[in-house]
């Protein structure tokens, strides 16, 4: 039998999970909470508590997935787990490690691929880059099957703009040249599993749509769909935002995906964000 162990089981990865238990596959999702363990066990996934001695859990993996972000005291997968890993992540068939298109920092709208220099401006870009750089090191030692994925903006069901429109607290905020890349969450669980069918060590891979747009335009075209008004229009000079979105908006840059097409295969089921966007309302709509 494979088996997932999945650190950090958060929304990506629990966007993951239901395919592979279809397969058979058995998935162990680490969370810190006895509340979201029950959650998890609903869905099918055996939890672990993150902390606890894992070693059984480790031992029985055949593949691996680390969702959980660094922070200024580094990886914290490594952090607790690097000696009890060690023996074993070089047998297992697949690693995964889930980064962020952040790594490479601004580039003022123009492209980048997965050969761009790394060149963060913001503090969790820099911590993303030192945990992507710990596990390629702890790969190379172990010899094991790492993948890096970057992500771009992750939305999908429960993560859309269209409860903000509706509520009238949506703003059209205004970096004239700024743009995002985005990626369907559904679409980050088909390139994981395309990935694990067609395994290659020391692979980086952007995840993100064919359509890297303003901020605005999206949440535009959710007021269009909805059939409401059109949010107001906020430069971003004069917006409220949080310290976190507002260092979103230090960085623009349009990001290529080829690699995930050519190397495996994989054609986006919502390929830009008017896709994505309708099949969240039709969902809502159909409960």
């Amino acid at each position: 039998m494979s088996v997932l162990l999945s650190f950090g089981h958060g929304y990506s990865a629990r966007a993951l999970a239901p395919s592979l238990l279809a397969e058979g596959w058995e998935v162990i999702g680490t969370t810190r909470s006895g509340e979201k363990a029950d959650a998890l066990r609903a869905e099918g996934v055996t939890p672990a508590i993150f902390g606890a001695d894992l070693s059984t859990e480790i031992a029985r993996a055949t593949h691996v997935l680390i969702s959980a972000g660094p922070g200024a005291d580094g990886d914290p997968v490594l952090n607790a787990y690097r000696d009890a890993l060690a023996p074993h992540l070089g047998g297992m068939a697949w690693v995964g490690y889930l980064s962020t298109t952040g790594v490479y920092g601004d580039h003022e709208g123009g492209w980048v691929d997965e050969t761009t220099p790394l060149a963060p401006t913001t503090r969790r870009g820099r911590w993303r880059v030192e945990a992507e750089a710990a596990w390629q090191d702890f790969a190379a030692k172990t010899g094991a099957a790492l993948h890096v994925f970057r992500l771009a903006g992750i939305y999908g069901p429960g993560r859309g703009p269209f409860a903000k429109v509706r509520a009238g607290t949506a703003r059209r905020i205004v970096k004239p040249g700024q743009v995002f890349s985005r990626i369907h969450v559904e679409d980050i669980a088909a390139v994981l599993r395309a990935s694990m069918a067609r395994p290659r060590a020391g692979a980086i891979y952007n995840l993100c749509d064919d359509d890297p747009a303003p901020p605005q335009d999206v949440i535009g075209h959710a007021a269009e769909l909805l059939g409401l008004p059109l949010p107001p229009e906020v430069a971003f000079a004069e917006a409220e935002m949080t310290p976190m979105a507002r260092s979103f908006y230090a960085e623009s840059k349009r990001v290529r995906n080829d690699r995930i097409r050519e190397e495996l295969g994989v054609r986006l089921r919502y390929p830009d964000y008017r896709a994505g966007l309708a099949d969240l309302l039709r969902r809502e709509r159909n409960g």
